[in-house]
C-alpha cells in the first residue's frame, strides 16, 4: 500500500514568456533542510539528495492542486523540467496554450492569486529523533510522483488526517526502537 504524503509551503512561483506562445511557470517546488511543522510538536525537512533517485528514473507530473485530472505538465514529454541544487527541487512546467484551464493557472500565478507549491512523494527512507519539543522526521530519499502548483500551501483536513495516521506508526515505531535499544543494552550487561 502506498504510503503518499504532500509537503507543502509557500513559494516565489514566477510565469515567464518566451516568444509568442512559450509560457513557463517557474519555481521551487521543495527547499531542503528547512524544518515544517507538520502538527504539533510534528516536524518534517526534506535532506539534501532526497529527490535524485525520482529526479533520474521517475516520470513525475505537474498537477494543479495534486489532481491527477489536472496535468500541467510532465518530464517524459519533457514539458516538466526539474532539477535539484544547493537550494532545493527546482522545477518549470511549459504551459499548453490551447489548454484554457492551464492558461487559467498560469495567468493566476502571474497575478499573484497562487503561489503556493507541493509534491507526492512516498518516503523510501526517512529518519526520526524524538526531542523535548517532539518528534523530528528527516526524509532522506522521496520516491516523488507528482509536483503541483497550489492554491492554498497549507494541509487540508484530510491530509492532516493521513498525517496523524503516520503519526501513530511512528510512534509505534519508536516504542519498537527504544524496546530493541534496552535488549541490547541490558545483553551487554549480562555479558
Amino acid at each position: 500500500m502506498l504510503n503518499k504524503r504532500h509537503s507543502y509551503f509557500k513559494s516565489e512561483l514566477k510565469t515567464r514568456a518566451e516568444g509568442e506562445d512559450d509560457k513557463y511557470i517557474e519555481g521551487y517546488f521543495s527547499v531542503f533542510e528547512q524544518e515544517t511543522e507538520l502538527w504539533p510538536r510534528c516536524f518534517e525537512k526534506i535532506a539534501r539528495g532526497a529527490f535524485d533517485n525520482s529526479i533520474k528514473n521517475n516520470d513525475i507530473r505537474c498537477l494543479f492542486n495534486h489532481d491527477s485530472g489536472f496535468v500541467l505538465g510532465r518530464t517524459a514529454s519533457k514539458t516538466l523540467e526539474l532539477r535539484v541544487d544547493s537550494y532545493g527541487l527546482w522545477g518549470r512546467v511549459k504551459i499548453n496554450p490551447n489548454d484554457s484551464q492551464a492558461m487559467d493557472v498560469y495567468a493566476r500565478v502571474e497575478r499573484g492569486d497562487i503561489s503556493g507549491c507541493s509534491f507526492g512523494f512516498e518516503p523510501k527512507g526517512e529518519d526520526y529523533e524524538e526531542n523535548d519539543d517532539g518528534l523530528h522526521w528527516t526524509v532522506n530519499e522521496a520516491d516523488t510522483m507528482e509536483v503541483s502548483i497550489c492554491t492554498f500551501p497549507a494541509y487540508p483536513q484530510t491530509e492532516i488526517q493521513a498525517r496523524k495516521k503516520d503519526f501513530k506508526v511512528s510512534q509505534k515505531r519508536s516504542r519498537e526502537q527504544r524496546k530493541i535499544d534496552l535488549k541490547k543494552k541490558l545483553e551487554g550487561i549480562r555479558c
